[in-house]
């Protein structure tokens, strides 16, 4: 029987699929050529009759796995909506006993970028495309708005928090098998520490002329009487 271009088609998506979650299950050490096809209900030969070889296949996997991405934002930030609220939500998300239980459904990054670094290559170059579109993205939901190019600031906050983000999942993915309660506490601390409102800098002390120790300028002050 001939394969339609259809069903051609609905094969390929079927074999990334199932190795884009597989690898961030197993790792891409983990993951055989003949776990994709049996996940998928393929044969091994349907296999290489849309992939010439499995690096191939990992990139593009992985690629579908960095579309989960960290920041899946598109959609969730319209413009003017409050950054806070959005932030919070993907944070919480993000860091949440169900995204680090399943990890095969999750972020990439977290679950392969160890690989990535090891595999470098064509694969190394992927994750790096992945990553700073996250970037880029997450630096828009941090300043309220869908479309344009973030404020140099907001990249760097982006990156802080993304990398806090990747950072914790990793380790309480490491100690959930031998204590839940770190792990769980790992995940919480960091829900608390990155979505808490920024604290106002405290007002800087001067010394007046008799050497007494104020808070503000002598002008605000002339200005509150």
């Amino acid at each position: 029987m001939k394969v339609t271009k259809a069903q051609s088609a609905e094969n390929r998506q079927g074999i990334v699929d199932a190795a884009s979650r597989l690898y961030r299950e197993r790792g891409l050490a983990g993951v055989g050529v003949a776990d994709i096809t049996r996940d998928a209900g393929l044969t091994h030969g349907g296999l290489y009759r849309h992939f010439e070889n499995k690096d191939a296949l990992v990139r593009e996997a992985c690629a579908r796995a960095l579309e989960w991405s960290i920041a899946s934002l598109d959609g969730m930030c319209a413009e003017g909506d409050p950054a806070p609220s959005g932030l919070a939500a993907k944070v919480n998300r993000y860091l949440s006993p169900q995204h680090r239980d399943h990890p095969g459904e999750g972020c990439a990054v977290a679950a392969l970028a160890v690989d990535a670094a090891r595999a470098g290559g064509g694969l190394s170059e992927v994750f790096t495309q992945g990553i700073e579109h996250n970037i880029e993205r997450f630096a828009r939901l941090i300043e309220g708005r869908a479309q344009g190019t973030p404020r140099p600031e907001s990249r760097t906050q982006a990156m802080h928090t993304l990398a806090t983000m990747v950072g914790g999942l990793v380790l309480a993915r490491a100690t959930v098998a031998a204590n839940p309660a770190l792990s769980d506490a790992i995940l919480a601390t960091l829900r608390e520490h990155l979505t808490q409102p920024a604290e106002a800098p405290a007002p800087k002390i001067r010394k007046s002329r008799s050497g007494v120790a104020t808070h503000g300028s002598a002008r605000s002050k002339a200005k509150g009487k």
